[in-house]
């Protein structure tokens, strides 16, 4: 069962308070007695030496200075209770009668023998009188006061709580696919840093199912297409022998699976791969280069770039995007293909011809967009898919380096 950290924290605190008040209270009565028996005894002191003194200068005992203090030679002459609650031997005792309270002295004095001083302290008692007097009030103040402990110890643990309460709400309102922001993160304090550590860690998490996701769904759909051409080759492949034409055709499919391996799992790794600048008229060359060597004659090749081109990116993936874009203007344009790429505008332009005559032959020229539009995104490029009746175009619009 969840309980609420709101209500902890305010047990802990009003528990707290309310020891602290016991405590106190406590103290102070134990001063207050002790204050007062002080007092007392101090008094009896003073008023011994003071008989003392009388005694030896005049030969007589003298009457006490207060009216509460009274002198006995005997012990028949103290009241009953005291007698009954004290010994001969006794020196000092204090005894509660009832409501009577005495304090006793005893002093042995030349001439005089033992003398007893009594106190009837009665009225002098502070605490008692007090409390008899305005405990109701004190009682009441006492209560006011533990209320508004209690009060502001509740406000205290709601404005402890509340920054933890609203953390936790934005958790728990959070769903697969949602991107985390939580309102606590600017917080300079331990729930800032831990707000910022879950929204860190949940969005990594997403980017990574994302990723996942997006693996499994381009595995089952871009390799579907060559996979079916292959196992449609080798299919006739028991029917007939096996021709020139459909072993190139295997190695296309071939050749296209593995570039489209490449792309799958360098996107799946995109968030581990650094950008940094580098030339990409250098990655359009090697791109080129690695084409058959039957694949374009002369003229089927038209390249208009700079002497150079530096742009912000991931060279890998550049180079699995220019490849990947090369190797389907080849392979769905047909026999005769025509390739053109220039510079314009910012804007890196591959256009290709489409055989009018065998198109339905061919795959269609949507095959692989999306798995290109990922590679460019992942490195922060835009690119848009111009189709047409008689030629294909893609314009890439990559990050210009500083």
């Amino acid at each position: 069962m969840t309980r609420s950290i709101s209500k902890s924290l305010f047990a802990a605190l009003a528990g707290f308070t309310i020891l602290i008040c016991l405590c106190y209270t406590g103290l102070a009565v134990v001063i207050a007695y002790v204050t007062e028996d002080m007092l007392v005894g101090r008094l009896l002191t003073r008023e011994a030496a003071a008989i003392e003194s009388h005694a030896a200068r005049e030969g007589v005992l003298p009457r006490p200075a207060s009216d509460l203090l009274t002198l006995h030679t005997s012990r028949a002459t103290l009241p009953a209770a005291v007698r009954a609650a004290t010994s001969p031997s006794d020196v000092r005792a204090e005894v509660f009668a009832g409501d009577a309270h005495y304090h006793l002295m005893v002093r042995e004095l030349p001439h005089h023998g033992r003398v007893t001083i009594l106190a009837d302290v009665t009225p002098m008692l502070v605490v008692s009188n007090v409390v008899q007097d305005v405990g109701g009030v004190l009682i009441f103040v006492a209560l006011a006061l533990i209320g508004l402990a209690l009060l502001l110890a509740w406000l205290l643990a709601r404005r402890l709580v509340r920054p933890l309460q609203t953390l936790a709400l934005e958790a728990r309102r959070l769903h697969p696919g949602s991107t985390a922001s939580f309102s606590a993160r600017a917080r300079p304090d331990e729930i800032g840093e831990l707000a910022g550590r879950l929204e860190t860690s949940f969005n990594a998490l997403q980017a990574a199912l994302r990723r996942e996701r997006d693996f499994t769904r381009d595995v089952g759909h871009e390799l579907r297409t060559p996979l079916t051409v292959m196992n449609n080759t080798l299919a006739l492949a028991a029917t007939r022998p096996v021709e020139r034409g459909d072993i190139a055709q295997l190695q296309a499919g071939l050749d296209e699976l593995r570039a489209t391996i490449e792309v799958l799992f360098a996107l799946a790794r995109a968030e581990h791969v650094g950008q940094a600048p580098f030339d990409l008229r250098a990655c359009i060359e090697q791109s080129l280069l690695r084409l058959p060597d039957d694949a374009l004659d002369e003229e089927g090749l038209a390249v208009d770039l700079p002497e150079r081109l530096p742009v912000d990116g991931n060279q890998h993936l550049a180079n699995l995007l220019l490849t990947n874009r090369l190797g389907n203007a080849l392979f769905h344009a047909g026999p005769g293909c025509r390739l053109a790429i220039t510079w314009a505008g910012d804007r890196l332009t591959i256009a290709n011809t489409v055989d009018t005559v065998n198109k339905g032959q061919v795959q269609g020229f949507a095959h692989g967009q999306n798995l290109l539009a990922r590679v460019a995104g992942a490195m922060g490029w835009e690119i848009a898919f111009h189709p047409g009746e008689a030629s294909y175009r893609v314009e890439i619009a990559p990050r210009l380096a500083s």
